[in-house]
């Protein structure tokens, strides 16, 4: 099995090159309203972002910004399919301007939005970033009523186009059941709380990461197996570093990713030659940590049924029974842009 992977340097407010209803998947996220290094890239977008931000006028600066996602969040909806899934990644910020401390809920503003576009909002997830930093805290020390709650969580917003995907075809239907994740995955994954930290080792480059706000790769990851099957396409409009390519790799999908900033390639490049090793070790601890929990139920003389008849180890229920993560054999190059994946059968 092969799966293609595409990067177009371009801006990801009009995905000219992408047809109509052609994405299974969209995973992104974009840049954060009024958080200020992300000002002069919204500026960018409309100069007259700049000229509110000077005017230290907030609410209309916010307003712009989010104006200029809307066209992004347009341009998702006409090209995914009916019934696929889009999830955002996004970050409320605090501010003082105009002598004004505020919250500015972007992610009210883009479920807003999306709904408006007809998009069906579905639970979100609220991604726990904790930290301990001793000057985290925002006000008058401690002395009521002034001091500010500290944001440590971002949002994972989940949006589907239409009602539940269709599977009509045979093939769809394995595909489907090949795709599948363990029980114990399940009861993880679709918590409505999540922290990431510590869940696996980290790609290099962490520095250029950081600079770009890219988040995890087990959260890309972890995304796609939820919410695509193998051989499924998958989007994301505002790539950075590359991290929802290599998670679509390490997944089976193929993959489509929408960049402005050219300075980005060599990055992604780097992580793309290291992504066999790094995808089949990743995948090898899925199985392992599926190993150790089926221990544990033993331990505790707990029956399981059923068999999984690719690896032969028990799993908890049916749909486990073709789960199979493929292991990536070889990357191939087509152009300075395009790849292809080829998996071992």
């Amino acid at each position: 099995m092969k799966t293609t992977h595409r990067i177009y340097f371009q801006n990801s407010q009009n995905m000219y090159n992408l047809e109509n209803e052609s994405i299974h998947f969209v995973i992104t996220s974009p840049l954060y309203p009024m958080v200020k290094m992300w000002d002069d890239n919204f500026s960018l977008y409309n100069p007259k972002i700049k000229v509110v931000l000077e005017n230290q006028k907030g609410k209309e600066s916010f307003e712009l910004m989010h104006q200029e996602l809307d066209k992004v969040w347009s341009e998702v909806y006409r090209v995914l399919k009916p019934g696929g899934i889009a999830c955002i990644n996004i970050g409320d910020a605090t501010r003082s301007i105009g002598g004004d401390f505020s919250l500015f809920p972007s992610h009210s503003r883009i479920i807003f939005h999306c709904c408006e576009i007809g998009f069906s909002c579905l639970p979100h997830i609220v991604w726990n970033k904790q930290t301990n930093a001793p000057n985290k805290f925002m006000g008058s020390g401690m002395l009521p009523p002034s001091g500010y709650i500290t944001l440590e969580h971002e949002f994972i917003l989940v949006f589907r186009k239409g009602g539940k995907r269709e599977f009509k075809t045979n093939e769809e239907k394995k595909e489907r059941f090949r795709s599948s994740y363990f029980w114990e995955e399940r009861n993880l994954w679709f918590s409505d709380i999540w922290d990431l930290r510590g869940v696996h080792q980290s790609l290099k480059n962490n520095k250029v990461r950081d600079r770009s706000a890219a988040f995890p790769f087990d959260l890309a990851y972890r995304l796609i197996n939820m919410f695509s099957l193998k051989g499924d396409t998958v989007l994301d409009p505002y790539l950075g570093t590359g991290t929802t390519v290599l998670a679509a790799m390490a997944s089976t999908r193929n993959s489509i990713g929408v960049e402005i900033e050219e300075n980005f390639r060599e990055v992604i490049q780097e992580g793309i030659d290291e992504i066999i090793d790094y995808a089949n070790e990743y995948n090898a601890q899925r199985i392992q940590q599926h190993i150790d929990y089926i221990k544990k139920k033993a331990e505790n003389q707990e029956e399981i049924k059923y068999t999984n008849i690719h690896y032969g180890f028990p799993v908890v229920t049916k749909q486990e029974l073709e789960l199979k993560l493929d292991e990536l054999k070889n990357v191939v190059k087509i152009n300075e842009d395009h790849f292809e994946v080829e998996y071992i059968d």
